[in-house]
């Protein structure tokens, strides 16, 4: 029996971590990856306060190791459901159930897919959703980005350090990225805008991407542009399946709490991307995972 079981190893968790075993709670955090979460899909972070410039998994290893510092245990596991039992909690993973006083969601996000043919078969053959993963393999390469973002333009330009070229494709007129972000790509002679445009299907030649077929949000004309590589960035999705039988989740799942972080549950919390808010952000994140921390470690004291 633990007093704490934090699912999700990002940035919230990790803090909820540092601060709760500080407090003296005995604690595991669950992950199915690498500890840091999307901070390892990250090239650079360069507003995360009092860090002028640093990469995502230089932040992660730093986060994951100061959080357990204080006795903290990281433990693999895939989780698929939470049982309230009263008067204490069972995380159940694939392999093994753990026991707890109180359970911290922090699970984050995953990626929104195209949803258009070929995306899965071609996967990891040309369809990326990590830029910072696979950008070297397209050196010297024509590449395309979906999606008109933060996230999307931010990956673009760091696209541009190995692609000679990237096409970004956008369904709307007007990007929803920050404009120091714009104004970086509008300097940027590697990429060309493609406004009005959504895909439509990816084409495929001996086993992978060839190039991407797009439809004019206006026209409905269909194009084709010839590209090695396809990253899209459409927006996220909260990994929250295992808590779907809770009755805390929002109508898009996410985590529905209080201030505090907590759930309408007794001694279940959420924090980080995971949870209903406004902003994600690394530093949301970590706020999140504090006041978690501190606000179970008060409970259980």
């Amino acid at each position: 029996m633990k007093d704490l079981v934090i699912i999700g190893a990002g940035p919230a968790g990790l803090s909820a971590m540092l601060y709760a075993t500080r407090a003296g709670l005995s604690a595991i955090v669950l992950d199915n990856g690498a500890p840091g979460g999307k901070l390892n899909l990250t090239a650079e972070i360069e507003n995360y306060p009092g860090i002028k410039m640093k990469t995502g998994p230089e932040l992660a290893y730093e986060l994951y190791e100061h959080a357990l510092s204080f006795g903290g245990e990281h433990v693999y596991g895939n989780v698929i459901d939470i049982k309230d039992v009263g008067d204490h909690k069972e995380v159940v993973c694939e392999d093994t159930t753990y026991k707890c006083k109180a359970v911290l969601i922090a699970s984050g996000t995953r990626e929104r897919k195209m949803g258009i043919d070929k995306e899965e078969e071609l996967t990891g053959k040309g369809v990326s959703y990590c830029a910072v993963c696979d950008a070297p393999f397209y050196r010297d390469k024509e590449v395309a980005v979906v999606g008109g973002g933060n996230s999307a333009v931010e990956e673009a330009l760091y696209l541009t350090n190995f692609a000679s070229r990237v096409h970004i494709f956008i369904r709307r007129d007007v990007f929803r990225a920050d404009k120091i972000a714009l104004d970086k790509m509008a300097q940027n002679e590697k990429i060309v805008v493609h406004k009005l445009k959504k895909p439509h299907h990816i084409i495929e030649a001996d086993g992978k991407v060839a190039g991407i077929a797009v439809i004019d949000s206006n026209t409905g004309e269909i194009s084709e542009v010839a590209v090695s590589g396809i990253f899209p960035y459409l927006g996220l999705l909260p990994v929250s399946e295992f808590a779907k039988n809770l009755g805390i989740l929002d109508e898009s799942g996410y985590v529905i709490t209080d201030e505090t972080m907590a759930t309408k549950i007794p001694m279940v919390f959420a924090a980080g991307d995971v949870r209903q808010k406004g902003l994600r952000q690394v530093v949301t994140a970590t706020n999140d995972g504090a006041i978690a921390g501190q606000k179970i470690a008060s409970l259980l004291d």
